[in-house]
Order: C-alpha cells, then structure tokens, then sequence
C-alpha cells in the first residue's frame, strides 16, 4: 500500500504548513510549487484503506465550459473556463459542497485535480502541481501536490492528474462548499477537446453508522482500444449477502453520447455485474457527469449536467454485492475512445 493512515497523517501535517494563505497580493508572486515528478503511467496503488464506523463522500466540478454553452459532447468543442469567484486574480474556479454528516469527524481526505493541457493553447506541465482552495468561508490557500504527477501528452491530448492530501484543512473546516481555482487546463478548440475538473474525496467516522471497509486507490492510466482496459483489485475481504456499498470513479475524457465506456464489479462469487445508473448507462458510463446514485448529488456551482470530459460519479453497488463477496474487482474500459483513469473509491458495509 502506497500510503498507510501513518503516511496520511503525516502528509496533512505536511499540508497544513505548505498551504500559505494567500492573502490580496497578487497571486504571480506566490512561491512557485516544488517539483514533485512526473510519470506518463502512474500505476493504481492503495492510498488509504481502513475499517471504521463512517463513510467516504466527496465534492466535485468541473473546471472547463463550452464556449457558446451549446456543446454536447468536447470532441472538437470550443472551450472556456469556469470561473465563479468574482476574483480578477484567477482564471479559473469552481464550488461543490462536501456533505459531511453532522456530528461526523473526518479520518482522512484527498484533494485530485487535473485535465488536458493542450487545447487551442498550451498549458506548462509545472504548473500543474498547484491549485488553490477555500474552504467554506475561508480565503485561497495554495496547495501543492505531495505525490508524483502522472503527465502523459498522447492521443492528442497532453493530459495530467496531481494530488494532495488534505486532511487538516477538511478536518477543521465549516460544513458547506469548497472553491477550487487555478486547476493548470487549457482552454481553445482542438479534435480531442478540452477537460479538467477537480474531487475532493474525505473518509468519516461516526459511532452510529455502519461498520464499513474504506478503500481508496489512485493512479494515472489509459484504458481504450490500443491500451486495453484497467483492472484494479480494491478489495479482498469477504462481505455479507446484501451488503451496501458504492463505487467511485474519477476519470478524464469521457466522451458523452460515444458508446462503449464500460465500468465492471467482479466478486469471487459469481459474474461480473456491468455498474450503470439512470444518467450512467452501461455502454457509455464514462459520460462527461458529476453524479451520486443517477442523480446531481451535493450542490455544485456552476451545476452543468455536461461536464465536457470530467467524470466523478458515485455508483451504487447493492446489485454487484447481492449475492454476497470474497472481493471487490473492477474492471473499466472503452471500445472505441481513450480516457484517463485518476482514481477509485469504495465503501461496503461489513455486516448487512
């Protein structure tokens, strides 16, 4: 496992010294990100895995819009920022609440942002390890990636993901949205199109919720006709006939309305189930959506139900755990685009 809840804790002490304040200087003259590396292939790796009374939820938007607001699918689109905050400073910015439930404490989180770099322009591949956030009510604090950054320029596309952890700052914030601005996204017109959006993913405890097994597993991979589909072991423990559970995915370049985007849950104890909803179908799952359960989910501004090429959407995984589970195994690919895999959540109650 890449990063124990040893390393994790770790890691937030980390970023809450590294995340200055960002105060009304302007923001050219804040210190420029380390280099933490990058990587055109980033394998899926553990990144935080406990067994806890809580939960996983998480918040997320996208970073990029369609330039006339018309635009249906971003293959060959015209693409503009997102940018609601008012703040001449940034060029790009975004809001989504994180509903975490009252009386909750949170164990861990993970801030994942990303997109394409080349558009009609050309983004620098350094700054792509550097966003800003305000939690709800706060001011932009710089984040700095704490792990490598998987940077891959193909397919033509230059596409990137980067990370943090996060876990003082959510820990200590007032319920409501977080602001994401600066995610390093290009904007222009180009046959792949544009992308980029942002998820911040947080673990919980509380006493009076399930007992849950909570996995989160990270990476930066292709999956499409060349490079074949991505197979990740999330779990390995057993669960009961019935169990609850959800399934998150975070991935890049999902073309709305192009069929052959498939995402799938094998358990040791039967077949695999194909994972869709009412906005996800099962042949075009990967569908430029920010969903929970077929639904919008927690409040996002701007609240586009066309995403342009950002998925993060949150599954429900009662059909593939019915019958029972020796293991959580997913599968995910796409017949006929190419799309890049950032990360995976689960969450399954341990008794029914």
């Amino acid at each position: 496992m890449r990063n124990s809840a040893v390393l994790a804790v770790r890691r937030s002490v980390w970023c809450a010294l590294s995340c200055a304040v960002l105060s009304a200087a302007p923001l050219a003259a804040a210190a420029a990100p380390p280099a933490p590396g990058e990587a055109a292939r980033v394998p899926f790796a553990a990144r935080y895995q406990a067994e806890l009374h809580g939960g996983i939820v998480r918040a997320a938007n996208t970073a990029a819009k369609g330039a006339r607001g018309t635009e249906t699918a971003n293959d060959g689109a015209a693409i503009a920022y997102v940018d609601v905050d008012d703040d001449p400073r940034t060029y790009n910015s975004s809001r989504a609440e994180l509903r975490v439930p009252a009386g909750a404490r949170i164990a861990w989180a993970r801030l994942y942002w990303g997109g394409n770099l080349r558009v009609g322009e050309q983004k620098p591949p350094e700054d792509s390890g550097r966003v800003l956030v305000a939690e709800p009510g706060g001011r932009y604090k710089a984040v700095l990636a704490d792990t490598l950054v998987g940077h891959r320029a193909g397919d033509g596309a230059d596409a990137f993901q980067a990370s943090a952890d996060v876990t003082e700052l959510v820990r200590w914030a007032a319920p409501g949205q977080w602001t994401v601005a600066q995610v390093n996204v290009a904007m222009g017109r180009s046959a792949v199109g544009g992308w980029g959006g942002w998820t911040l993913v947080a673990a919980y405890e509380k006493d009076d919720e399930p007992l849950r097994r909570l996995s989160v597993w990270d990476g930066f991979e292709t999956a499409g006709p060349r490079s074949g589909e991505l197979r990740v072991a999330l779990d390995g423990h057993r669960y009961p006939k019935g169990a609850e559970g959800r399934l998150g995915v975070i991935a890049y370049d999902g073309d709305r309305g192009t069929r052959g985007d498939y995402l799938e849950v094998r358990t040791s104890r039967g077949k695999s189930t194909p994972i869709g909803d009412s906005a996800n179908s099962v042949n075009d799952v990967l569908n430029s959506s920010i969903t929970e359960f077929g639904k919008a989910g927690t409040t996002r501004f701007p609240a586009a139900g066309n995403t342009l090429g950002y998925d993060s959407d949150v599954f429900d995984l009662r059909g593939a755990l019915r019958s029972g589970a020796d293991g959580v195994h997913v599968r995910l690919g796409s017949r006929q685009d190419t799309v890049w895999l950032g990360a995976l959540f689960l969450q399954a109650d341990v008794r029914r």
